[in-house]
């Protein structure tokens, strides 16, 4: 598996955890930095994992206002977990991350919709964020 696939994919779960917990998604990833340094047996965070999560966290407010903009019939909180954690990392690497092209964030975030969510989820995802895309320009601005 390619770094960034996996980084990408340890910051989604990360993000998860702190749904799931009702914590900082920054709580979440200290706990899994602390516990990858005394704990031989799991694997670092990686810079780019670390990178994700702390971007993410800085728009998150932004973030959720977009995803619950823009998801038609879709309130937030209603959202499944899943699908909403992993709009949240795609969106924040789409719109505020220049380093990836962006038809590689949609398709990392598609994958991961397609590992971890229900049949329906692969192209809801792959719709939001390609909205997000089109949209980009101005929402940067905004």
């Amino acid at each position: 598996m390619a770094a960034r696939n996996k980084a990408r994919k340890r910051a989604f779960q990360i993000l998860f955890e702190a749904d799931q917990r009702g914590a900082s998604a920054q709580e979440v990833l200290a706990d899994w930095v602390r516990h990858a340094r005394s704990d031989d047996r799991q694997p670092p965070v990686s810079e780019y994992t670390m990178e994700l999560v702390e971007g993410y966290a800085q728009y998150a407010d932004r973030i959720d206002d977009l995803i619950a903009t823009y998801a038609e019939g879709w309130a937030l909180d209603r959202m499944p977990v899943v699908d909403r954690n992993i709009l949240r990392l795609g969106a924040y690497e789409l719109v505020w991350v220049d380093g990836t092209p962006d038809a590689v964030v949609i398709d990392e975030a598609v994958q991961l919709a397609k590992e971890f969510s229900t049949d329906e989820s692969p192209s809801f995802v792959n719709g939001l964020l390609a909205r997000f895309k089109d949209l980009k320009p101005k929402l940067r601005r905004d």
